[in-house]
């Protein structure tokens, strides 16, 4: 197929048809007898021609120049067409190249199908693009790159301007969807405009994007807003050149403000939550001609309505909180950030002071409110430092470690709450959770829970992974060396109520010998798992840790391991395994890295488990595992057969002296033991040992104390008199000697028979522990101290034993 194509001189306009850049001339042009791989048509010029080929498009390109020259004459204002016609379905370029007075000022106003600016590299759906570029003398800067389809409806600029359209070959796009008006001098580089009359976005850049704004340029950028709605803005990339003199800055012009215009840094948050219509401009400063930097800026403006709880304030106080952090942000930050086409969540300190990303510091009191359809988008994390330089500040003083309320009365979900624990080398951490515990989260054992604590112990060479764990198991207590991080993590909505109990304590102990300290006290009803520190990437070398196991009363437990060896090798040192109950003489049970581990056993005492490591050889890491249940102490069956055999035993024995007894105390008045004061205090000794006859003999007697009044609380009144109170000491008079008295014998003879005006003769004391005392029964009536009565009848010293008088009834 052949193509002519006829320009008339006036119309100014130049054709070029030429290769695609970077292809071989694969296909060519015909021009009656010639072949040529470039064709150019100028004005006034008249060309057929036809290719080689039955795919131009493959290989050539369009361009067609229009020449519009404002300054010698009258400019042709109006719509823009696309011309000349006929031209070949290829890939074309129209070019406008407006000259104008720098006195004067461009008005570009596009149509219905408004314009959306995109960065440099980036390409239209359609592939339908305009490129803008202002002319000033004889620089040019380029004003952006823009798809169909956005919200800039005009381009005003100062002088002329270089406009290109591109449309692919395939496009059927007949008109430049432009015009071009005459305005009075803006004074500035550029204005651009942006309609945004619903809930949308903008993203606009500066000239010459990401090269350097032009030195001391002023530009702005208008937003037309239905006041219904409000607007924010968000600088998301920017840089600052080197200034000799001025300052560069953005302005904002805000119909209604009371401090128009508003100055803002590059680097400031910039206004949200703005009501209608307002300008920003852009000034920049005169550079440092040695090291001029750049001057660059991306924004985006979003619109959207007004929140229904926009003017709904949350008090967050943090006055009393010291070295915290809280941030309110999108779900996934900082990793993800979100797209500039996502709906906008904001938070905001004040009406005009929002971001997608608010961070509050401790010492202060906020009323925060959130521009945020979705609230449930939003997550916070807090950060809180706790330090302990010198022991003697930090000792025995507790700290909480607990999400203060400020943060979990807000209506946003808690992402993370991290713990740093500074210390010396010196000073240890140490955790508790006295009422909840804490479950090591292993394989066999996951945490249930809607959060959990992960513990990391770092020095400055190595970081130790404690371990994940979260409440309702058995560790009582952790105590770890070095600096520590505990990172509560949330799942899901349940956090607040799971979390109202919380009793994770810390404390800063004196210096430890091992790496990490578990204190484990399990319920006697579950199977615990326990593993060492740093589990998926095995246990640093050289590296101690212990468990201290609480074995609760009258239960058994049963330690075993999940396998059968530590499964490394060492290159230098060993690894051991030490077992160890805490009781008097107990055996230590001690394995290294290369012998089986122990068998599953018993143990009946608190107990102690130690792992230590070497160094491994490489690929090799120790990971150990090991359980413990709980099951009630079995008695041996001799024991419980001795131990009813001599109940059996001992209750025969209480029947007997039962019925004995309770015919003794039919008759008997209270009698209590009455020590005499006038006794030798000599311990008895053989017969040829005593100088005196029995009657003469100051022996020990002691009145009989009788089973009914072994208690003092049963002692009653006999013949108006209190009975003396048993195990009350008596002081007593009479002559002591260099000894104490004898106790009491186990024993008495019961077949001793006397009568009121008979002796009898002394046993033969023999050289055994069957001494024979005399008793003696202190009548009714008779005085507490027998002193006297004893010095005026000396015969007559003692009582019989047992008196033989028919009314005691009884009958040995």
């Amino acid at each position: 197929a052949s193509f002519t194509i006829s320009l008339h001189k006036a119309d100014n306009t130049t054709v070029m048809v030429k290769l695609r850049p970077g292809l071989s001339p694969s296909c060519l042009i015909r021009v009656k007898y010639a072949i040529l791989s470039e064709l150019k048509i100028k004005p006034g010029e008249n060309v057929t021609f036809a290719f080689t080929c039955s795919t131009p498009e493959k290989y050539f390109i369009t361009e067609i120049q229009k020449n519009i020259d404002c300054v010698s004459g009258p400019c042709p204002f109006g719509d823009v067409h696309l011309y000349p016609p006929g031209l070949p379905r290829l890939n074309r370029t129209y070019i406008w190249d407006v000259t104008a007075s720098t006195k004067a000022g461009l008005e570009l106003k596009f149509s219905t199908s408004w314009l959306r600016q995109i960065e440099p590299g980036e390409t239209c759906p359609d592939s339908i693009s305009y490129n803008i570029n202002s002319c000033i003398d004889k620089a040019t800067v380029n004003i952006g790159t823009f798809c169909r389809n956005g919200s800039v409806s005009r381009v005003k600029l100062l002088g002329g301007v270089v406009m290109s359209l591109h449309l692919p070959w395939h496009s059927p796009l007949t008109t430049s969807g432009f015009n071009i008006a005459n305005r009075a001098s803006i004074k500035r580089l550029c204005i651009i405009e942006s309609i945004l009359k619903r809930e949308s976005s903008v993203t606009l850049m500066s000239p010459n994007y990401p090269l350097g704004f032009p030195e001391d340029e002023l530009m702005t950028w208008q937003f037309v807003i239905p006041p219904s709605l409000r607007a924010s803005v968000f600088f998301h990339n920017y840089s600052l050149s080197n200034c000799e003199r001025k300052e560069e800055r953005v302005e904002y012009y805000i119909p209604g403000s009371p401090s128009n215009p508003e100055v803002f840094k590059l680097s400031d948050s910039q206004p949200a939550n703005i009501a209608g219509s307002f300008n920003i401009s852009l000034q920049g400063c005169d550079q440092d001609a040695q090291n001029p930097g750049v001057l660059r800026l991306l924004f985006q403006v979003v619109v959207q309505h007004p929140q229904v709880d926009e003017n709904v304030t949350h008090l967050v106080d943090l006055s009393k909180e010291k070295n915290m952090t809280v941030t309110i942000h999108l779900e996934g930050w900082p990793s993800r950030m979100p797209l500039m086409s996502e709906p906008i969540c904001l938070i905001c300190k004040d009406p005009r002071t929002c971001d997608r990303v608010l961070t509050l510091t401790s010492g202060a009191v906020y009323r925060i409110s959130f521009l945020c359809k979705d609230l449930s988008r939003l997550r916070i994390t807090a950060e809180k430092g706790i330090g302990c330089m010198d022991i003697r500040w930090c000792q025995g003083k507790i700290y909480s470690l607990s999400v203060p309320k400020a943060i979990t009365r807000l209506p946003i979900r808690l992402h993370k709450f991290i713990w740093k624990l500074l210390t010396t080398d010196l000073i240890n951490v140490e955790i508790t959770s006295p009422s909840l515990k804490l479950q090591q989260q292993v394989s066999e054992q996951r945490c249930n829970r809607s959060y959990i604590y992960s513990i990391v112990s770092a020095t400055p060479e190595t970081e130790l992974n404690v371990g994940v764990f979260c409440p309702g198991g058995s560790i009582e207590k952790i105590q770890m060396r070095n600096n520590i991080t505990i990172s509560l993590k949330t799942f899901g909505k349940g956090f607040i109520n799971e979390s109202i109990p919380q009793d994770l304590k810390m404390s800063f102990v004196p210096h430890i010998k091992d790496e990490c300290i578990f204190t484990v006290s399990p319920d006697p009803k579950a199977k615990v798992y326990l593993q060492t520190p740093n589990w998926h990437y095995g246990l640093p070398p050289y590296v101690s840790v212990s468990w201290f196991l609480v074995v609760p009363s009258g239960q058994t437990a049963r330690l075993g391991f999940s396998q059968d060896r530590m499964g490394i090798a060492c290159e230098t040192g060993r690894a051991y395994v030490n077992i160890k109950e805490e009781t008097q003489g107990a055996e230590e049970i001690v394995r290294r890295e290369d012998e089986l581990l122990p068998q599953p056993r018993n143990m009946h005492h608190n107990f102690w488990v130690n792992v230590s490591n070497c160094k491994p050889v490489d690929k090799t890491q120790l990971t150990l595992q090991f359980w413990v249940t709980f099951a009630d102490k079995q008695i041996d069956l001799g024991i419980i057969l001795a131990v009813v055999a001599g109940a059996g035993v001992l209750t025969a024995i209480g029947l007997t002296v039962f019925c004995v007894k309770k015919k003794r105390k039919k008759t008997q008045n209270p009698m209590v033991g009455v020590y005499n004061t006038n006794v030798n205090t000599q311990m008895p000794g053989k017969k040829g040992l005593f100088g005196k006859e029995r009657q003469n003999n100051e022996s020990h007697v002691y009145a009989v104390i009788d089973d009914a009044v072994v208690y003092g609380h049963l002692l009653k009144e006999s013949n108006g008199s209190v009975a003396p109170e048993v195990d009350v000491y008596r002081p007593f008079d009479g002559p002591v000697g260099s000894l104490p008295p004898s106790p009491p014998p186990f024993s008495f003879r019961k077949d001793i028979k006397r009568s009121s005006n008979s002796e009898e003769e002394p046993l033969p004391l023999m050289d055994t522990d069957q001494d024979t005392y005399t008793f003696a029964h202190q009548k009714s009536g008779q005085s507490e101290d027998s002193g006297d009565a004893n010095k005026k009848d000396k015969g007559d010293t003692s009582m019989p034993l047992l008196e033989n008088k028919k009314q005691d009834g009884l009958v040995e």
